[in-house]
């Protein structure tokens, strides 16, 4: 997908860690990536209080499809966008590209289903954050 299939950009620098031996990023970091940019927004961007809110979000599913290499010391541009809002469940889409390069080295999914932090079990999103997901959606949710 190109830049502009996402809603929101974050910037995600490599670290010297992040290279395995054969001189690249070691594909388990590109899932690191898509926590931080998923993460890092609901916090910012739609209420979520990771160390006292009474709902979560907790990964049922993800996908990473690798399209080509990133490598240290490159900046990765992480795009996110909302392919599918439901009652206690989002499917983020999540780019990775290599600063200033159109084409993704990456692309994939993430799945959220939000849950009561104390029972685990699944919750409707609060309000406050679905407007906000609902921001990053790319078509409405039937």
């Amino acid at each position: 997908m190109p830049r502009a299939a996402y809603r929101y950009f974050q910037s995600i620098p490599t670290r010297w860690m992040d290279n395995d031996i054969y001189g690249h990023v070691n594909n388990v970091v590109y899932y690191s990536y898509f926590d931080t940019i998923i993460n890092a927004w609901l916090i910012a961007h739609a209420g979520l209080d990771i160390q006292q809110g009474a709902q979560i979000g907790l990964c049922a599913e993800s996908h990473c499809k690798f399209l080509a290499p990133i490598e240290f010391p490159k900046t990765v541009e992480a795009g996110l966008r909302v392919e599918h809002l439901g009652r206690s469940s989002v499917r983020y889409g999540v780019g990775l590209f290599v600063e200033g390069d159109p084409a993704p080295a990456a692309e994939g999914w993430f799945v959220h289903v939000f849950v009561d932090r104390i029972a685990r079990t699944p919750t409707q999103i609060h309000a406050e954050m679905r407007a906000a997901l609902a921001t990053l959606l790319m078509e409405p949710t039937k």
